[in-house]
């Protein structure tokens, strides 16, 4: 399974529920690399999107523990034991855990490879990814060159975890 995120220098990814920055590349990058796949996601990252609808042209599977929650195009599991009975009938290189925090703890273990861009500027925020360069399991396989977006500076990381 694969994570992706935007992170700052911090690895902090959200405030309010919303993301710390959008990032024209960064989303593009986000909307390539997950188009056609399965996106898993909590509920508060379903319902950050505009209108709260799931993401077109994907599988999206959102966890809660809400019983009676509905989303049309979604598919809805209450239990991470729901959600790996539901994930063994995907390919596990096409899954792509997108948010949020909760989710990201929940299943960075489980994951082979992290797509995270690094924005090179920290945020007041209230919600965070692992840190993966303080896991030595996890190691950087691909990085870019410097991008900008305006004033900021960022960077595409992959990190793969070490076998």
């Amino acid at each position: 399974m694969n994570l992706i995120a935007a992170v700052d220098k911090n690895w902090a990814i959200g405030k309010n529920n919303q993301l710390l920055v959008r990032i024209p590349m960064d989303q593009k990058f986000f909307r390539e690399t997950t188009t056609g796949k399965v996106v898993v996601m909590g509920r508060k990252t379903l319902e950050s999107f505009p209108n709260g609808l799931p993401l077109k042209n994907r599988t999206n599977i959102v966890l809660t523990r809400n019983k009676n929650y509905k989303v049309n195009d979604a598919i809805i599991v209450h239990s991470m034991e729901e959600l790996h009975e539901e994930l063994k009938k995907y390919n596990s290189e096409d899954i792509y855990i997108i948010g949020g925090e909760q989710i990201y703890k929940a299943l960075v273990d489980e994951c082979d490879v992290a797509h995270i861009t690094k924005i090179d500027y920290a945020y007041d925020a209230d919600a965070y990814f692992p840190n993966l360069d303080e896991k030595p399991e996890w190691r950087i396989v691909a990085d870019s060159e410097e991008q900008t977006y305006f004033d900021l500076e960022f960077y595409f990381y992959k990190y793969e975890k070490v076998k």
